[in-house]
């Protein structure tokens, strides 16, 4: 469970002006870091990794290191669809015009990416607490984000030399964006905030009360997906997501469970 205390805006303030500057020096991590003094750390809630590990046979290590999948606990079919269904919820179950108006950003295909990133990546911190069932189930649900920004890029009618380039920026902008978010995520709100203003907003905010609210969507809509049953996330991939806007955003609410067949569908 994520429990933050809300923003001051005087705060956030500072920290952009400060990340502009070192931005325009040199954009290390390390640097933006030092702007933030809360010293409170937010655990992501921890699966027993050593116990599931040692119930793994060498030979399940062995072809697992040759790039194959061991055993797993639920049906490998079952788990992809869930993996698909899942990416789904991120990109039709989002306003992006709302998120677009809110932080000012413009109505591109990049910008559309970095909003479904955002939520991907919520997705895969919770399903990777799934042990080897979700880390499995994540390869997938990537897989089939590249596959639907391939798609989106060639009814856009991008050429394809511009199409490789921008899925290579694209891919760059990704892998930056998790390793930012995770280190926001598990550290105090300005490192959060830092993250967002890097890759979301792609350095331009110039609103301390965007990154506020995009602070608070995060921190909200991972304390809810957290909550959320995980053999119901395998084998069902359903989730549905918090408003960006809401009057009680620390409240948790109860989801109906989702049902499934012996298909998993």
């Amino acid at each position: 469970i994520y429990r933050q205390p809300h923003i001051k805006t005087c705060s956030l303030t500072k920290a952009l002006i400060a990340c502009r500057l070192l931005a325009s020096t040199s954009p290390s991590q390390t640097q933006c870091r030092t702007l933030h003094s809360t010293s409170q750390l937010f655990n992501v809630k921890e699966t027993p990794q050593t116990a599931m590990e040692e119930e793994v046979g060498a030979f399940t290590k062995l072809i697992e290191a040759m790039g194959f999948t061991g055993p797993l606990k639920y049906n490998k079919w079952k788990i992809k669809i869930a993996a698909l269904r899942m990416y789904t919820c991120c990109v039709e179950r989002i306003n992006y015009d709302e998120f677009f108006e809110k932080c000012s950003l413009p109505d591109t295909l990049n910008s559309w990416f970095l909003v479904a990133q955002l939520h991907v990546w919520i997705c895969l911190v919770r399903i990777r607490q799934e042990g080897r069932e979700g880390k499995y189930m994540c390869r997938y649900i990537v897989h089939s984000m590249w596959e639907d920004v391939e798609q989106r890029s060639k009814i856009m009618g991008i050429d394809a030399i511009h199409r490789k380039e921008s899925m290579r920026a694209m891919t760059e902008t990704f892998y930056a964006a998790i390793f930012g978010y995770d280190e926001g995520i598990l550290s105090d709100d300005g490192v959060l905030a830092a993250a967002l203003w890097r890759n979301m907003f792609n350095r331009q905010c110039e609103d301390p009360r965007q990154l506020e609210l995009m602070v608070e969507y995060v921190r909200k809509q991972m304390q809810f997906i957290d909550a959320l049953d995980g053999e119901d996330l395998l084998l069902t991939g359903e989730v549905n997501w918090r408003p960006l806007l809401e009057d009680n955003a620390q409240s948790i609410l109860k989801v109906p469970t989702p049902t499934y067949n012996d298909a998993g569908l």
